[in-house]
C-alpha cells in the first residue's frame, strides 16, 4: 500500500512534566482538536482517553506511557503521554529515548518542579529538542515571568517567549504571538476557533520588548538572520526558520502559554509543532554497532529503502491479544509475515500483527515505515531495549539504562492454588517493567518484590490482585540497600576443582578499589592477551557480575567498585572458562572484606510546599528524619523546602507532614543518590538483616 505521508510530515512527540502539571489534560485536547477524539476526556472526572488504566482512572494520574496518533495540517503526529510520578520514571525514560522531541508542561504557579528537573535532564540525555508550554494560567497565582526565569536558573535552559499571556488568572483571555505580532485568543464554547486580532496598546511595550530580545537571542546564533536584520529585510518566515533551526539542535527552547483545562492556548501549541520541531529526517541517521565487531559504528538513514533497524522499548501484557511489543522503527519497512532478527538473543522473530495505538484501543495495519512508532503482536524472544534487524544486514542500537529498585516489599500467595499463578504474573510484569524486580532472600525464603517507590509496589500488588486474579499477601515496605568497599584490596585466588572426572584450574589476582558515587560497578583488565586470551578474560568479567549481586556485609548487591584484573596464570587442558568465574567469584568476595566493606542507603530529594506559619514544624520533623535542608525558598505566597533525607525515615511521611500542616502542605519527593550508612545504624541493619536481632 506504501506510505500514506512523507516522513518529513511527521513528528514523533511527547508531553512531559512534574505530577499534575496537566500534561494528560493538554493531551486530551490535543484529541480533541485534531480530531482524534469528538468528547473531551477529563482527568478528574475519570475519562481521559489516555489514562485507560483503572488505577490511572480511580487516582487521577498517569501510571503507563500511553500511545497515539494523531493529524494537524497535514502532519502525522506520534504522540506518547508519560507519567509525572517520580516512581514511574521508567516510562519517561524509554519513551524519550525512542522520540524526536517533547513539549515540556510546567505549572505557571508552581513553576519548575522536582519532576520537572527530572525529565528535562533525561531529555538532555538524549537531546530532545522541546517546546515549553506554562499551563494554568487561570490559576490563583499564575506567573508566566517566574516560570520563564525558573527555566534558566534550575533547568539552566536558554528559553525564548515565543508567546506571553494577557493577564492572569481570572483575567488570562489569550496570548500574545511575538513573530507575528498578533493577539490570539480562542473563542466558542470549547475554543474550537482562533481568533487574531491586533495588539491591545496596553501590551505594545512588552511585545516590542519580547521581539527585541527574540531577534537579539536568534541573531547570536544565526549570521544570516543578523545580515537579514542589519539589511532591514527580515520577513516572519526569516525569524520561524532560524527558530526552527536553533530549536531542533536544543540550543533555545521556546515558550508558549495557556491553559488546557480552559481551552486557550493548544492550537498555537500544535502549529509550533510543526513548525519548530524536527521531523525524523531532521534527525538524521541513527547509529548502532555491527554486532560482530563492536567497535565499528553502522548508521542508518532514515529511509524505507535501508535496512530495517528498530528498537524496541516498551512491553505490555493484553488481556486480549497477549504480549504488545512497542518499536520505533529508525530505518526500512515493516510488514506483516516478515521474519526479523532480535540481535541482543540471536533469534528470529515472525511479525504476526502490526498495531497503531490508541492508548489501550488498536488499528491493524499490514507494514509500518521509518519513523512509526507502532506495536507488534508474536515476539517471543525480544525484551525490553532489544535491537530487531534484517537478518542480512544486522546493527545493535544503544540499550536504555535503567535505575536500580530502592524499595522492597515481602509477597506471598495466599493458598497453594495461587503460587504458579502469582510467579506467572510476576514474570509478566518484569518483562513490562525493567526497574521492577523479583527475587528470594536467601536468608528467609521470602519472595521480595523490588521498586521505585511505595506507589509503584502498591500499583503492582493492585494489578496483581484486579488484571491477574492472583491473591496473595503483601508485607512492609523494605528499602533496598546496597554495598560498596572504604579501602583498596588486592586478592590472590586459586580454583581447583574436580568436575565430571575433569580438573577445574583457575588463578587470578585483582585489585578492588572504590569507585565514584553513582558510578557503578566497573571492570578493567590489565593484561595482555597472552597471558590470559580475550574469551577467558570476558569469563572474569562475568564472573565479577555475578559475585557483584550479593555482598558480604548482608548480601545486598554491590556498587560503586572498579575491579582490576592485574595478574592471572592459564593451565593447559585444565583452565576453561567456568574456573574462571568461579575463581574471580571468590577473589571478589574475598577482596570485598579486606577492603573495609560498608552499607549504601537510598537518599530521595524532598520538596515540600507550604504556608509559611508551618515552615519551623515541618524543619524540625526534617531534622528528626535524619534530614538536611538545602534550601527555603518564596514560590508565590508559599514556602518551599528543599531537603534531602533517607528514604528508611520517610515511610508514613505523608501523614506526618499532612498532620503538622493541617493538610494544608504538598510535597513530593524523588530518589537522589545512594550515601554511606552511618556506622551504628549500619551495624543494626545488618544485624536485623542476618537474624543476629528481632
Amino acid at each position: 500500500m506504501g506510505r500514506d505521508l512523507p516522513l518529513h510530515r511527521t513528528r514523533n512527540i511527547g508531553i512531559m512534566a512534574h505530577i499534575d502539571a496537566g500534561k494528560t489534560t493538554l493531551s486530551e485536547r490535543i484529541l480533541f482538536y485534531t480530531g482524534k477524539t469528538h468528547k473531551i476526556g477529563e482527568v478528574h472526572e475519570g475519562s481521559a482517553e489516555m489514562d485507560w488504566m483503572i488505577q490511572e482512572k480511580e487516582r487521577g494520574i498517569t501510571i503507563t506511557a500511553a500511545a497515539t496518533t494523531c493529524f494537524w495540517k497535514n502532519t502525522r503526529i506520534n504522540l506518547i503521554d508519560t507519567p509525572g510520578h517520580v516512581d514511574f520514571t521508567v516510562e519517561v525514560e524509554r519513551s524519550l529515548r525512542v522520540l524526536d522531541s517533547a513539549i515540556a508542561v510546567f505549572d505557571a504557579v508552581h513553576g519548575v518542579e522536582p519532576q520537572s528537573e527530572t525529565v528535562w535532564r533525561q531529555a538532555d540525555k538524549y537531546h530532545i529538542p522541546r517546546l515549553c508550554f506554562v499551563n494554568k494560567m487561570d490559576r490563583i497565582g499564575a506567573d508566566f515571568n517566574n516560570t520563564v526565569q525558573m527555566i534558566i536558573k534550575k533547568l539552566n535552559a536558554l528559553p525564548v517567549v515565543v508567546q506571553f499571556p494577557c493577564g492572569a488568572e481570572d483575567n488570562f483571555s489569550g496570548a500574545i504571538d511575538v513573530i507575528s505580532g498578533k493577539m490570539i485568543v480562542n473563542s466558542c464554547d470549547k475554543g474550537e476557533e482562533i481568533v487574531e486580532s491586533d495588539i491591545p496598546s496596553e501590551y505594545m511595550d512588552e511585545y516590542r520588548r519580547r521581539h527585541e530580545e527574540m531577534i537579539d537571542l536568534l541573531t547570536g546564533f544565526d549570521d544570516e538572520l543578523m545580515e537579514k536584520v542589519l539589511a532591514e529585510n527580515v520577513t516572519v518566515d526569516d525569524v520561524k526558520k532560524s527558530l526552527r533551526g536553533l530549536v531542533i539542535s536544543s540550543k533555545i527552547f521556546p515558550v508558549f502559554c495557556g491553559t488546557a483545562l480552559k481551552n486557550k492556548g493548544v492550537q498555537p501549541l500544535l502549529d509550533a509543532v510543526i513548525d519548530y520541531l524536527p521531523s525524523p529526517k531532521d534527525v538524521g541517521a541513527v547509529k548502532g554497532h555491527d554486532p560482530k565487531n563492536l567497535e565499528n559504528i553502522i548508521t542508518r538513514e532514515p529511509e524505507d529503502k535501508e535496512p530495517l533497524s528498530a528498537l524496541l522499548f516498551k512491553i505490555h501484557s493484553d488481556p486480549y491479544v497477549g504480549k504488545l511489543s512497542f518499536i520505533r522503527i529508525y530505518s526500512g519497512e515493516l510488514k506483516v509475515g516478515d521474519s526479523v532478527l532480535c540481535v541482543n538473543s540471536g533469534k528470529k522473530e515472525r511479525i504476526q500483527k502490526i498495531l497503531r495505538m490508541h492508548a489501550n484501543d488498536r488499528e491493524e495495519v499490514k507494514e509500518a515505515f521509518s519513523g512509526d512508532i507502532v506495536a507488534l503482536v508474536g515476539m517471543k524472544f525480544s525484551r525490553t531495549g532489544d535491537t530487531l534487524t534484517a537478518e542480512s544486514n544486522p546493527v545493535i542500537l544503544e540499550k536504555m539504562d535503567f535505575p536500580d529498585p530502592v524499595i522492597s516489599v515481602a509477597i506471598e500467595p495466599k493458598t497453594k492454588a495461587d503460587q504458579d499463578k502469582l510467579f506467572q504474573s510476576l514474570d509478566r510484569l518484569m518483562e513490562e517493567d525493567p526497574t521492577f524486580q523479583v527475587k528470594k532472600d536467601p536468608d528467609t525464603g521470602q519472595n521480595l518484590i523490588s521498586g521505585m517507590g511505595e506507589l509503584h509496589l502498591e500499583i503492582i500488588a493492585d494489578r496483581l490482585i484486579r488484571e491477574f486474579s492472583v491473591n496473595a499477601n503483601v508485607g512492609k515496605p523494605q528499602v533496598t540497600y546496597k554495598e560498596t568497599v572504604s579501602f583498596e584490596a588486592v586478592v590472590e585466588k586459586l580454583y581447583e576443582h574436580i568436575i565430571s572426572g575433569k580438573n577445574n584450574k583457575a588463578l587470578v589476582k585483582i585489585r578492588v578499589i572504590p569507585n565514584s558515587n553513582g558510578a557503578g560497578i566497573a571492570f578493567t583488565n590489565t593484561l595482555p592477551p597472552e597471558i590470559l586470551s580475550p574469551n577467558l578474560v570476558q569469563a572474569v568479567s562475568e564472573g565479577v557480575n555475578d559475585a557483584s549481586q550479593a555482598g558480604v556485609l548482608a548480601g545486598f548487591k554491590m556498587d560503586d567498585i572498579i575491579v582490576e584484573l592485574v595478574g592471572a596464570e592459564y593451565f593447559e587442558n585444565e583452565s576453561t572458562e567456568l574456573s574462571y568465574r568461579i575463581a574471580v567469584n571468590m577473589a571478589l568476595k574475598e577482596a570485598c572484606q579486606k577492603a573495609n566493606p560498608v552499607l549504601l542507603e537510598p537518599i530521595m530529594r524532598l520538596e515540600v510546599v507550604l504556608p509559611d506559619e508551618y515552615t519551623g514544624d515541618v524543619i524540625n520533623d526534617i531534622s528528626t528524619r535524619k534530614g538536611r535542608v538545602e534550601s527555603i525558598d518564596m514560590r508565590g505566597h508559599l514556602k518551599v523546602v528543599d531537603a534531602y533525607v533517607p528514604l528508611s525515615e520517610m515511610f508514613g511521611y505523608s501523614t506526618s507532614v499532612r498532620s503538622i500542616s493541617q493538610g494544608r502542605a504538598s510535597y513530593t519527593m524523588q530518589f537522589s543518590r545512594y550515601e554511606i550508612v552511618p556506622k551504628n545504624k549500619a551495624e543494626m541493619i545488618v544485624n536485623r538483616i542476618m537474624g543476629r536481632v528481632f
